[in-house]
């Protein structure tokens, strides 16, 4: 019972954080307090394992972090073993005269058995596990900390812009976006971390052969002026002492220094440390074939070590052979099915109005060497993009989107792909499923080496580069997407421009009946009451082919209850549902921001427009060509320079313009927004950009 009482009050201190401040105090207090022989044993012993434990542990680790705290534990086994270094040079000076029992066992058995003995021997084995450590590995590994420190860093906003990139189309959820985002921050907090971890390991090496002279100088001049021994005596008994405590705590520096250098050299993203050395250094029989045919040739040679040259030769033969043998086998075995019984000639049978396919209506066709993106056996992860690209259009459009049907096509190029809506296309791109797309935000610092092409979504500049130069691209301000997120954005930008029809009876009965189960009494009134219900479709196309969504059904079908009385126009009802809707219409512009920046029309400009649709009594004013290329080319400029200062594009006009100039700047100027003043909220202030006239 008591056994138990001691072990619940130990898990209990340290699951409380107690634990490492007291054993921070306690590695301190070594530095103060003498210890007996049996104690430094004791802690030298955990030294040493402490150090392996790190050593496996970053090891077998997925990713470096996973393992985030190691910095705090590079800190902390550093002050460990320099304070047993100053508890056993206190130790070593004072009763080194006595023998070399005087420090303990652990540093007796290192300076007589893993030296020999012989202390001339035993400066050399530590000048050269210093030279090791300090020169190679801990110099190494704080090079590539400090690089991949500044590249982590600057590969910040790229990767941030990926992740807002991704979150826009759909492809992650609002969680997603906020963990990788997160991961983002810690690994850019870990790398710098390590950066400044490295030192540790760096200064301790040289604190090592400094504590090193040091201990034999001042233990010579103590053991001869002190203690009245020989100089040949108090040489051997101290330098022993002296190197046996050196190796006791380069040994563990050396193992930590490694793992250092292992987790700076490793991958951020998940993988088997050991399961990848041994595929990628040992999966390439061809490689083994020619270690194998050149140590057999070296082994050939007379007067070579014929025997060790000839037996490695033909270990890596035969493990080329093995791995070769392997390659050849099928990777999977599937039995063969009964050939079914054959099926009459489609000529004797009677067609029926099952053989009239109905078209999708959304398509997605790739060519062949796409197919593995689509597959989920050779991991392909196209599938979950689409469908996280619905989800996501289907909560922004305000009703269901529908599923995409995808198929292979062998009449497109083997790299193609091409989107159809209703059987007509009305996208396509080429993709190189074995690179990644680093597209151009606007902003770039230097250029990249691979194949030029544009976005296909959105046509700005990109590059097809290969994998290993991802976080090269991020650093210099591109954008980095896969072949999967290029073909999911390029699915959702059409789906969105052509959401108008993609809306039809269906779609808008079932929305009616959603809305039913809450305001029964509004739908029944509506419709057929009130309007048909081909009119409401047509009405709601409208709302969507100038990009506002259903979301808000209720004040949508109070709306059209209001005005079909007096209308049933579809122009005419979609004017007054953008009225109605104007809050939601401004926000989805502005954000929250509570001034609306707007382009107008110069008065005479206005006037001319108004008189010609009034005279025309046309949907789209009767200009002359130069004064419509003019206005067209002016308004594209004004919402570039809108763009460039971050701003969106809103052209201002009277309500019986705005229907017109609406459908004129669709084709013109695609990211223009054309409001008309009554839409405009009272809680919005509206502040002139500038006016464009004739």
């Amino acid at each position: 019972m008591a056994a138990q009482a001691t072990t619940l009050d130990f898990r209990s201190l340290v699951r409380s954080g107690i634990g490492v401040p007291l054993g921070v105090l306690a590695a301190l207090a070594m530095v103060i307090l003498p210890l007996p022989p049996l104690a430094l044993d004791v802690l030298f012993t955990f030294n040493i394992a402490l150090s392996l434990i790190v050593v496996m542990a970053v090891f077998y680790v997925s990713r470096p972090l996973d393992f985030g705290v190691f910095p705090t534990v590079l800190l902390l086994a550093t002050l460990l073993r320099l304070a047993l270094n100053v508890a056993s040079t206190r130790v070593v000076l004072l009763h080194g005269h006595t023998g070399s029992h005087a420090a303990g066992r652990v540093i007796e058995s290192f300076g007589e058995f893993v030296i020999g003995g012989n202390y001339a021997v035993g400066v050399i084995v530590f000048a050269i596990l210093t030279i090791i450590n300090f020169i190679v590995v801990t110099k190494g590994a704080g090079r590539i900390s400090e690089v991949t420190a500044r590249f982590t860093l600057d590969a910040m906003p790229g990767k941030q812009m990926a992740i807002d990139a991704d979150l826009n189309a759909g492809l992650i959820t609002q969680d997603e976006a906020r963990t990788r985002r997160a991961e983002v921050r810690a690994e850019a907090d870990f790398y710098g971390s390590m950066d400044g971890a490295s030192k540790f390991v760096r200064g301790d090496a040289t604190a090592g052969i400094l504590i090193l002279i040091i201990n034999m100088l001042g233990g010579l001049a103590i053991g001869v002026m002190g203690h009245d021994m020989s100089f040949s005596d108090a040489a051997r008994v101290y330098t022993l002492l002296s190197i046996g405590d050196g190796l006791v705590a380069q040994i563990p520096a050396l193992l930590l220094s490694t793992a250092v250098a292992l987790i700076v050299t490793r991958m951020s993203r998940a993988q088997d440390m050991g399961g990848e050395l041994a595929k990628q250094l040992l999966g390439q029989p061809r490689a083994l074939a020619i270690a194998a045919a050149l140590l057999g040739v070296m082994g050939l040679i007379p007067g070579m070590p014929n025997i060790p040259f000839i037996l490695m030769a033909a270990l890596c033969g035969g493990g080329a052979w093995m791995l070769h043998k392997r390659s050849l086998k099928p990777i999977d075995v599937v039995e063969t099915a009964p050939a079914p019984a054959a099926a009459p000639p489609p000529e004797s049978r009677e067609l029926t109005w099952e053989d009239v396919q109905p078209v999708d209506i959304i398509g997605l066709e790739v060519g062949y060497r796409l197919v593995p993106l689509v597959d989920k056996a050779q991991g392909g992860d196209l599938l979950a993009r689409i469908r996280g690209v619905r989800r996501k259009l289907t909560q922004d459009l305000g009703f269901l989107v529908q599923a995409v049907h995808i198929r292979d096509n062998l009449d497109l190029p083997p790299n193609s792909y091409r989107i159809n809506l209703a059987g007509v296309p009305v996208g396509e791109g080429v993709i190189y499923p074995e690179r990644e797309l680093a597209i151009n935000p606007g902003k770039v610092f230097g250029k990249l080496s691979g194949i030029d092409t544009r976005d296909p979504a959105f046509g700005m500049e990109a590059v097809w580069i290969e994998p290993s130069a991802r976080d090269h691209a991020q650093t210099l301000g591109f954008t980095v997407v896969d072949a999967s997120t290029v073909i999911a954005t390029h699915l959702s930008h059409v789906v969105q421009n052509h959401a108008h029809e993609l809306l039809g009876h269906e779609e808008v009965q079932q929305l009616l009946n959603g809305l039913g189960k809450n305001a029964p009494k509004l739908v029944e009134d509506l419709t057929p009451r009130l309007l048909p219900l081909g009119t409401v479709v047509r009405t709601l196309q409208g709302l969507l082919a100038e990009r506002v969504p259903l979301r808000n059904m209720r004040t949508i079908v109070e709306t059209l209850a209001e005005h079909a009385t007096r209308t049933q126009d579809p122009a005419q009802l979609t004017a007054h549902l953008r009225v109605a809707l104007g809050r939601q219409i401004v926000q989805d512009i502005a954000g929250m921001s509570t001034e609306l920046p707007v382009i107008t029309l110069e008065p005479d400009l206005e006037q001319l427009l108004t008189n010609s649709l009034a005279g025309n009594n046309a949907a789209t004013p009767g200009l002359e060509p130069g004064l419509a290329e003019r206005m067209q080319r002016r308004l594209a400029e004004a919402a570039q320079r809108q763009e460039l200062t971050g701003e969106p594009a809103v052209l201002l006009v009277p309500p019986q313009l705005r229907q017109t100039l609406a459908r004129f700047m669709r084709s013109v100027v695609p990211g223009m927004h054309v409001l008309a003043w009554n839409e405009i909220p009272d809680n919005r202030k509206v502040r002139l950009v500038t006016a464009v006239g004739r």
